[in-house]
């Protein structure tokens, strides 16, 4: 795939010793892609990506796989914190729940799933650890949101997606940190961010019978 170079300054050496081992997806959440790469390629914005993967399918580098990119943030998964040393990032342009959240084209997805692809044959991620921007940081993030094709992009090799619900078996917090969500959070906002990328029908917050059937066909393959 073409991958074109818009090199940014925000970015340090991750940890000595550390693998990559977790993909994250995010959504620009900003008018425009050229506003969204024009931030994080600003020193005093002090964020960053990876990649960029624009409307039309084009994909820009703004970071060495190499570097820690600033992407995630205040971010917690199954048992680890401070994700970005250990992650790749991945905005995908869309103008988020605050500017007019729309379906993501196919022409992008398709970039999208190609990109992801490329990465994990370089790096040992395991499919629980291709996560949302919301799953890693639920109390402050809602993206990429629940148009993003997890289903998708699962159906191609990048990340979890259960062929069949249920059986619903098991509290809903038990279920939520066997799949990878931080425990200290009220339940409704770790049940939000699971819906927004295994239940998007229903993003509400409460664990009915569905959304818990969904979380335990989750949780089983999470554990393998």
């Amino acid at each position: 795939m073409r991958i074109r170079d818009l090199p940014s300054p925000n970015h340090d050496a991750r940890p000595e010793g550390q693998a990559v081992d977790m993909l994250v997806l995010h959504y620009t959440g900003m008018a425009t892609g050229a506003a969204a790469i024009a931030r994080l390629r600003d020193p005093a914005a002090r964020v960053s990506a990876h990649y960029v993967v624009e409307e039309d399918g084009a994909v820009f580098r703004l970071v060495e796989e190499a570097r820690r990119a600033w992407h995630a943030g205040v971010s917690h998964w199954r048992g680890a914190s401070g994700l970005n040393g250990r992650s790749i990032g991945i905005e995908v342009v869309n103008p988020g729940h605050a500017h007019g959240y729309r379906p993501f084209p196919a022409l992008q997805m398709a970039a999208v799933c190609d990109l992801c692809l490329h990465i994990l044959a370089r790096h040992p991620i395991p499919a629980a650890n291709v996560v949302a921007h919301s799953d890693i940081a639920p109390d402050r993030k809602d993206d990429p949101g629940e148009l993003f094709d997890w289903q998708g992009l699962a159906a191609a090799g990048v990340g979890l997606w259960p062929a069949s619900d249920g059986p619903a078996e098991g509290e809903p917090a038990a279920l939520l940190a066997a799949i990878g969500y931080r425990s200290d959070l009220p339940l409704p906002v770790l049940v939000r961010a699971f819906q927004r990328h295994w239940r998007p029908a229903r993003v509400d917050g409460v664990a009915d019978a569905g959304t818990l059937a969904r979380m335990s066909a989750v949780a089983r393959l999470a554990a393998g």
